[in-house]
């Protein structure tokens, strides 16, 4: 081969070799080109997740969900104050027994019980040994007796101490009042020391329409303003009557009349 044929080749060896290297480079820049575009910014663009939260969020609820994609310290505060508001984690109470709710009157139903017609005055027999015109207190089944004289007495239904506050013994009718005023005794106003000091005779006085005070005792036989207390323990010592039967007893009866408690 002659020397100019040889240099020729060699020539272009040469420069294949050279654009070879220079093609394989240029390849080698390309494929490591993603990473030296991406590594940089990825770090600061938020995760593909984190955009659709924030994008879908007001589609997603409130609460937890505010809470997880919310804008940090600011919504978890939010979220502590009002908890369980949309999500109610707990069942709603549960109502009372019938035996555990006070009963309402329904609707045209009396608010309070009906009188027993029992207690209703009425001309009764009696066999008793006194006088006419003395009365009998019958605590036990809540009975008045006026006795009348020929085997016959006026009963009265009445409402009388409650236990601890039930007496007995003879007493006489010392005064007779008309709406009386009512003064609740210094033992009164130590158990019950909301009780006003002193209330004018009326309609709403639980002395009632009339009074018969017994002997220099706190007691007395008097009216009343719910008649619906009549036939139970409710007083604190007194007699009580409703008012139409002790307008009739005090007409019946004087100032000096004996009174047997029992």
């Amino acid at each position: 081969m002659s020397n100019r044929k040889y240099l020729a080749l060699l020539a272009g060896a040469s420069f294949f070799s050279t654009g070879l290297h220079q093609a394989v480079a240029n390849e080698a820049e390309f494929v490591s080109e993603p990473t030296v575009i991406y590594a940089a910014p990825s770090a600061e663009r938020p995760a593909a997740p984190m955009r659709m939260a924030s994008a879908e969020r007001a589609n997603m609820g409130g609460g937890f969900i505010e809470f997880l994609f919310g804008d940090g310290q600011n919504q978890g505060d939010r979220y502590r104050q009002q908890p369980y508001q949309q999500q109610p984690t707990f069942p709603p109470q549960r109502p009372l027994e019938p035996q555990q709710a006070a009963r309402q009157p329904e609707m045209g139903e009396p608010a309070h019980p009906a009188f027993d017609p029992k207690f209703e005055k009425q001309l009764v027999d009696y066999d008793g040994r006194e006088n006419a015109g003395t009365i009998v207190v019958d605590t036990p089944n809540k009975f008045l007796y006026l006795v009348q004289g020929n085997g016959k007495a006026m009963r009265y239904g009445i409402g009388v101490g409650r236990p601890g506050f039930t007496w007995s013994g003879v007493k006489q009718i010392s005064a007779k009042k008309e709406w009386p005023d009512w003064t609740p005794p210094a033992e009164m106003l130590v158990r019950r020391p909301d009780l006003p000091r002193h209330m004018e005779g009326g309609p709403q006085n639980p002395l009632g329409a009339r009074a018969m005070y017994l002997g220099s005792s706190l007691y007395r036989i008097h009216g009343s303003n719910e008649p619906w207390t009549i036939g139970t323990n409710v007083s604190s010592g007194c007699i009580r009557m409703r008012n139409e039967d002790v307008i009739d007893l005090y007409g019946r009866v004087n100032v000096g009349a004996r009174v047997i408690v029992i």
